[in-house]
């Protein structure tokens, strides 16, 4: 009899969904962050987010070359987006 999933969690002794935490991160500089992407970033998406933020105010999001159009699409069609520009090696990702 297989063990009981405690509070609707995994059962026990189970090491289903593990592998997510086990996946070693690319050593280096920031990877996409597209969801599921691990990918090395070349692209940074910065954005604000008007309704919470001040006009000057810049998030930003890491893109790999396969998906800085989806990232800028999403930001674009919810006014959100600022500007795109490539990732350099040598400055930190540009957020105010």
């Amino acid at each position: 009899m297989p063990d009981a999933a405690p509070l609707g969690g995994p059962a026990v002794g189970s090491t289903a969904g593990l592998a997510l935490f086990q996946t070693p991160l690319p050593a280096g500089g920031p990877v996409c962050s597209r969801k599921g992407c691990r990918d090395d970033a070349a692209w940074q998406l910065l954005w604000n987010n008007p309704r919470i933020h001040t006009p000057e105010r810049r998030k930003a999001w890491a893109s790999c070359p396969g998906h800085v159009a989806w990232f800028e699409d999403y930001l674009r069609d919810r006014g959100l987006w600022k500007q795109t520009l490539p990732l350099i090696p040598d400055r930190p990702m540009e957020t105010r």
